[in-house]
């Protein structure tokens, strides 16, 4: 689905906290207010409405603090773009930008789900996409059922791509509203639509024709003929409520405390990572989020190459989040956090159950037995887990943030939904990726997410160091061949910071207070684990490659600037390229002691397989940041012991009785 339950949001009781959301009262006078000021209030979109969030050095001041909206406008006649800033305080625009998208690098707003609409109801109408859906046997009924897919463009420097609110058209073939169209691509016909002059501009009808694959691959539950019934439920219960406390959009659980927060573009956005260290409440990150991700296509003909989705900048994963089911996509004891957003039309609704919170064991946290005198001690370990999904299109993706009980932060994403599918003429091999039925090829593509991560270790300067792992030469200071040391380089600019991970060597990059010292002497720090994960393979000079740079360095680290918000620049959509992270990169600014913004790239290279149709399996990617002479101790080291009453021998039906899991001889 592209859209949540859409309800009337309920009236705000309390000032909101400045980094809150905001409020449907507020998106209600902010809209009104830039509505009143444009040319013409019929036509004026609204494409993005999120808090204008104040700085982390605005916030320690500690004075009242304005709040403010920022509002995106697209003007759907003209095609202007302009962004405002309103005072919502003072009701007033304090500041307007005419978006310069009709000027090279150009870039467009995201695209707006009633032009997704607008696109099928424009390509079915256009005589040349019908003449040839009737060129590869389709009737005009057959017609009425054809899915048409508004994809957005990419880049090439065509003439029509130049300063233009573009979407590419892909089609498939249904029997039934709810077939699978993916099972059946119809090959070779592309429409370009203007979404400003409504029409179709530029269309693709190859020959020869690839015969549209017929045999259906339906997944809904109603056409699963054979269920598995040997699956004995499996409850997660806490019958005393759950440990974390919220108050709005602050969150406290156990000895960490957090804000959450969401926007259009980003989706879920987590706020002032702290963790109580004794007496000491410890700042970890001022603002964690996914700022893009990008899935370009590794199949050169006409109905793929051009596929290269920024799903964040281009749609908005916060503007697609899912309703969350109770029971289905969350178990356990559930806090979910309803969402105020802004329609195309800026007029308030509530994205009910669009984060969901909840606990969740996580196996052993730590564990010892000593066979000398039968000491045994065990303890388990428990995750908070903050969470959202967002369907763009095909593809569904989950983030996961994970917080435990040591100190550890950990971000996964899921990936599942529904390949994009090529049709295969009878008999031929597809040559862009796997086989996944008869006549059905799934294209090879990569994702890459991004994550930005503007740290805020024990307040003040942070500076990011990277190590190695290298075997010390023979010697005599290693006489037996067995030593091997771990390298440092203190990344001082900007441009030392690019890097790329190293499995061989075990490269990680600690993040540090060098303002601070720890209990053994050095600055305390967080580790950031980098998991395998592919680069961008597309070749130097490609229009992907260039407008996804941040995909081509696992790791960036930038001086924090509230301009620099996004992995790929404000504007991706139907944009050139050398926006983000390596612009931002290239001034080459001191990020040694300094307010340091930290972004990680990673992601996944997919080679589909019959298994991933019709539904792909949950892939995941991710990365961790663990402490790291951040604490005297093992911080999870005062967790009581506990033994789960609820837990039996299979079989058995009694309880295993409760009590401690430590047991000393």
């Amino acid at each position: 689905m592209l859209d949540t339950t859409r309800t009337k949001p309920r009236v705000a009781s309390a000032a909101p906290h400045p980094l809150d959301p905001l409020t449907a009262e507020e998106i209600t006078a902010a809209c009104a207010l830039v509505r009143a000021a444009a040319a013409s209030s019929e036509n004026c979109r609204f494409p993005m409405v999120r808090l204008e969030e104040p700085t982390k050095q605005e916030l320690a001041a500690g004075v009242d603090l304005p709040r403010r909206a920022f509002v995106l406008t697209l003007e759907v006649v003209s095609g202007e773009s302009v962004e405002h800033i309103v005072d919502l305080g003072q009701r007033e625009i304090v500041a307007r930008k005419v978006v310069p998208n009709r000027e090279a690098p150009y870039g467009q707003p995201p695209v707006m789900l009633e032009e997704f609409f607008k696109c099928e109801a424009v390509v079915k109408a256009d005589s040349g996409w019908r003449a040839a859906m009737h060129r590869r046997g389709l009737t005009d009924k057959d017609i009425g059922l054809v899915q048409v897919d508004p994809f957005s463009s990419g880049f090439f420097d065509m003439e029509f791509e130049r300063g233009a609110r573009i979407v590419r058209a892909v089609s498939y073939f249904r029997e039934h509203p709810q077939d699978n169209g993916y099972a059946h691509p119809i090959e070779g016909v592309v429409a370009v639509v203007d979404l400003i002059g409504g029409r179709v501009i530029d269309l693709t009808d190859e020959d020869p024709i690839v015969p549209i694959p017929r045999k259906k691959r339906n997944y809904g539950a109603h056409e699963t003929k054979n269920p598995r019934t040997d699956i004995k439920p499996l409850h997660i219960e806490q019958p005393e409520g759950a440990s974390f406390r919220v108050d709005g959009w602050k969150v406290d659980w156990q000895k960490w405390s957090f804000r959450v927060g969401f926007t259009p573009r980003e989706g879920l956005v987590l706020h002032q990572f702290a963790y109580q260290d004794g007496e000491r409440k410890r700042s970890l990150i001022h603002r964690a989020s996914v700022t893009e991700m990008v899935v370009p296509y590794a199949d050169p003909t006409a109905n793929h190459f051009w596929k290269s989705a920024f799903d964040a900048g281009e749609y908005g994963l916060g503007m697609l989040a899912n309703a969350l089911e109770l029971g289905c996509d969350c178990l356990g004891n559930i806090h979910y956090f309803d969402v105020p957003a802004a329609d195309s039309k800026g007029e308030p609704y509530l994205m009910q159950n669009a984060i969901c919170m909840h606990e969740e064991d996580c196996g052993i946290a730590w564990k010892h037995y000593e066979f000398r005198n039968g000491l045994f001690e065990v303890r388990r370990s428990r995750r908070l887990v903050i969470s959202f999904f967002a369907t763009v299109g095909n593809y569904d993706y989950g983030f996961y943030w994970y917080l435990y009980q040591d100190g550890t932060i950990q971000l996964e994403t899921k990936l599942t939904g529904i390949i994009q599918t090529a049709a295969v003429q009878p008999g031929a091999t597809y040559k862009w990726g796997g086989m996944v039925d008869d006549n059905l090829g799934g294209p090879t593509h990569q994702h890459f997410f991004n994550v930005r991560l503007h740290m805020d270790l024990d307040g003040g300067g942070n500076t990011v160091s990277e190590h190695d792992f290298v075997p010390r030469p023979w010697g005599a200071d290693n006489p037996h061949g067995n030593v091997f040391d771990t390298t440092t380089r203190v990344l001082s600019r900007e441009r030392d910071a690019a890097a790329i991970a190293n499995g061989e060597t075990g490269r990680f990059w600690k993040i540090s207070n060098p303002n601070q010292t720890n209990s053994v002497g050095s600055a305390p720090a967080y580790k950031l684990v980098v998991n395998p994960s592919p680069l961008m393979l597309a070749q130097e000079g490609s229009y992907v490659r260039k407008r996804g740079g941040f995909a081509t360095k696992h790791v960036w680290v930038t001086a924090f600037d509230r301009s620099e918000k996004y992995a790929s620049g404000d504007y991706p959509n139907v944009h050139a390229g050398g926006d983000g992270l390596p612009r931002y990169a290239a001034q080459n600014r001191n990020i040694e002691n300094a307010d340091i913004v930290v972004w990680h790239s990673f992601g996944h290279t997919h080679v589909c397989k019959p298994e991933d149709f019709p539904i792909m399996p949950v892939e995941y990617a991710g990365f961790v940041l663990k402490p790291t002479g951040f604490f005297a101790a093992n911080a999870a080291g005062d967790i009581p012991p506990d033994r789960n009453s609820r837990s039996v021998r299979a079989g058995d039906r009694e309880d295993a009785g409760g009590g401690a899991c430590c047991r000393g001889s």
